[in-house]
């Protein structure tokens, strides 16, 4: 039983100590030229259902909730949005060839319709994320478009 106390001791210690280890926030005051709703007339209800299911992921410009301040969750959602920069970054949209342009509306195309977009571990906390059934046809069909026209 001692050992078992001095494991939570030793625990409790190290959980209150990482909080203490800074975390690179990805927050951008900014919109830059190369932002996807800059380069492209996006339907206003669109761009706000794309800002708000998207953005915190896929931009420069994260809206960070309250527990991210409580460590080990803030380096698993910077880890996070790390890899959703990495993909698409929405911010740098125009700097991307046409090819790759074509290829990530594909890839936005086909993860929407798949339902892999937005991620249920995000919309289970931002429920607002959540594409309805009439929102999904919406976006898809604009995207599809905006597809074809380039």
């Amino acid at each position: 039983m001692k050992i078992v106390k001095i494991i939570a001791g030793i625990l409790l210690v190290a959980l209150v100590l990482i909080q203490f280890i800074p975390v690179n926030y990805n927050q951008n005051d900014t919109v830059p030229q190369t932002d996807f709703m800059v380069v492209h007339k996006v339907p206003e209800a669109i761009q706000k259902k794309i800002q708000v299911s998207c953005y915190d992921c896929h931009s420069n410009n994260t809206q960070y909730p309250w527990y991210n301040r409580v460590q080990p969750v803030a380096w698993f959602l910077e880890d996070h949005i790390k890899e959703g920069k990495a993909e698409l970054n929405f911010n740098e949209w125009d700097s991307l060839s046409s090819r790759r342009k074509t290829s990530k509306l594909r890839s936005i195309i086909k993860q929407i319709e798949s339902g892999e977009m937005p991620l249920n571990s995000y919309t289970l906390i931002h429920r607002d994320a959540k594409f309805s059934k009439e929102e999904t046809e919406e976006i898809i069909n604009w995207v599809t478009q905006l597809k074809d026209s380039l």
